[in-house]
């Protein structure tokens, strides 16, 4: 076992997550739950951006999108991804590799209708990274979504989530003289026992 103590202590990966989670939204300025996701397209060319994490569950991490967009693409294509959450005011950041499955049930229509109205209304306007002619064409769309759908949109069969179940975690906290503390967790599968090795900075 890991000689893990303070910030770093605790058997449960998921649990010292939501730690790091409520620390970071107590002092980042700006989305503390921002994360960068990294795929793989069918080519094996990587592919990375910003997405904002909306649930650390017991055993996984929970981000929502588009079905139609290029990163849903790449997760249903792969069915494996990696991110990266890194808070500046902490000096911490998170690392995982893991397996995809979707969230596209009821967890979903929660948290779809929890957002505000005009993100619902956008997710229905917006056919993400698809190519877009002008700016004016997405307000339009807007407006035809908002006349068609109301104030109380359902949520869209092409829009919904992602569930990362990791088989690799990374908790790094800044040292002196960039000597880091890192402390890998990781296990065979889902069902298997989480095996933690401090590695050099």
């Amino acid at each position: 076992m890991a000689d893990r103590s303070g910030i770093f202590a605790g058997d449960d990966p998921f649990a010292l997550a939501r730690a790091w989670m409520a620390e970071a939204s107590d002092v980042e300025i700006n989305d503390p739950n921002a994360m960068a996701l990294s795929t793989v397209d069918a080519d094996g060319m990587p592919n990375a951006r910003v997405v904002l994490l909306k649930d650390i569950e017991d055993g996984a991490f929970v981000f929502y999108t588009n079905y139609t967009s290029a990163k849903a693409a790449e997760l249903d294509s792969s069915g494996k991804a990696a991110f990266v959450i890194h808070w500046k005011s902490l000096r911490r950041q998170i690392r995982a590799r893991g397996i995809i499955t979707r969230e596209d049930g009821e967890q979903a229509d929660v948290y779809y209708a929890s957002r505000a109205l005009k993100s619902r209304h956008g997710a229905w306007a917006s056919d993400q990274s698809k190519p877009l002619e002008n700016r004016e064409t997405l307000e339009q769309a807007l407006e035809d979504v908002i006349a068609k759908h109301g104030d109380n949109p359902a949520r869209p069969p092409f829009w919904g989530g992602y569930r990362l179940t990791p088989l690799e975690l990374e908790f790094w906290g800044d040292g002196p003289a960039r000597l880091h503390d890192r402390f890998q967790w990781r296990r065979a599968s889902v069902d298997a026992a989480w095996e933690i090795t401090r590695l050099n900075p």
